[in-house]
């Protein structure tokens, strides 16, 4: 893909602030493109902190995506070319807790930013991060195709879900017809060095490591797509740009995911990630409160024939990547912006 695209493109990026957000933003930025980025504001301990993002932005607004008159407000005085929707309540254990908000920011949120996005004027791509998870997962040995049955039996799934239907309903009735190109994106679980969220499975290995303490593992034998966070979001560019060069041919969803070699279960990437990062212990202790799938598998077959996208990191590789960034961030031995910038700068020579 040519990077150079994006020299002088207005992005306007949702979820900034999160783990794929900081990389993405650090990456834009790397390529010369002016960003905005909407979003809550960062944890303390976060990517976009350690990294000092804040200073690298055009335009930066910390608010809420179910925030409709700020969030239109934002778009409308930075008057983007290309929207990449990443804000969203993203963690299936917290969606049990908390379905409303859930709901509210994964659904209504989006519709805020393609309500946002047509008033504006200036748009014309937006790509739409949903999930791998908002199949209708039959815990079989398959991988699902972009075709396949949307469903979900947690409430962030199913969110993710109806935000696909959203999107698909508002393509046909509305941004085809006024020159948005809309898409949406479904990536497999990531991992990268920075991501400091609960209930995700390098950032509990990695806080057990610091406090001394097991990993606990609740579903060591879950197969998942694993891949690392530049991956997708080499995806997630690779479809803006085609959004917004060739328009409604690539209107559709896409699938981001490994090849099947680096769909393995979670045992196997925890004794991976602790023998890469030469410390830590795991107990298997299955939490049977709430469901969560044994199984998911993605095709990624449209994206590699559409968009010319392939993996370019081995399940090995990708942990290995992510160990280093920690061991290095747990040492303090390195400059972190100059480390996370050399890694978007391997992968994209990759």
């Amino acid at each position: 893909m040519d990077f150079k695209f994006f020299s002088g493109k207005k992005i306007f990026l949702t979820g900034h602030t999160g783990f794929k957000g900081s990389w993405l933003v650090l990456w834009l930025k790397k390529m010369e493109a002016e960003v905005c980025g909407f979003a809550l504001s960062p944890e303390k301990e976060s990517l976009f902190n350690i990294l000092n993002l804040n200073v690298e932005l055009d335009r930066s607004c910390f608010d809420d995506i179910r925030n409709f008159s700020v969030l239109e407000n934002e778009i409308k005085n930075f008057r983007p070319e290309i929207i990449i929707h990443m804000a969203a309540q993203p963690l299936v254990r917290q969606s049990y807790f908390n379905p409303r908000e859930t709901y509210e920011t994964n659904v209504i949120g989006t519709l805020n930013v393609f309500e946002a996005a047509r008033k504006a004027g200036s748009v014309r791509a937006i790509v739409n991060v949903t999930t791998d998870k908002c199949y209708e997962n039959k815990e079989i040995n398959y991988a699902y195709k972009e075709d396949d049955m949307l469903g979900g039996y947690d409430p962030y799934s199913s969110s993710k879900a109806c935000a696909e239907i959203l999107t698909s309903s508002y393509r046909r009735s509305f941004t085809q017809k006024e020159g948005i190109h809309l898409a949406s994106a479904r990536a497999g679980n990531v991992i990268g060095g920075g991501d400091f969220s609960h209930d995700r499975l390098i950032p509990d290995i990695f806080r057990a490591i610091r406090k001394n303490e097991e990993v606990i593992l609740r579903c060591p034998k879950s197969i998942r797509p694993w891949q690392h966070v530049l991956e997708p979001l080499s995806g997630y560019l690779a479809l803006a740009k085609n959004l917004y060069e060739n328009g409604n041919d690539f209107a559709r969803p896409y699938n981001f995911g490994p090849d099947f070699d680096a769909e393995k279960n979670v045992e196997i990437l925890t004794q991976n990630f602790i023998t890469k990062i030469g410390i830590g212990v795991y107990k298997i202790k299955e939490d049977l409160d709430f469901h969560e799938a044994e199984i998911l598998k993605l095709n990624n077959s449209r994206a590699k024939k559409d968009l010319f996208w392939q993996p370019k990191l081995s399940f090995d590789e990708a942990i290995s990547w992510t160990a280093e960034w920690y061991k290095n961030y747990f040492e303090q031995k390195s400059d972190m912006k100059k480390f996370t910038a050399d890694q978007i700068k391997n992968f994209v020579k990759k």
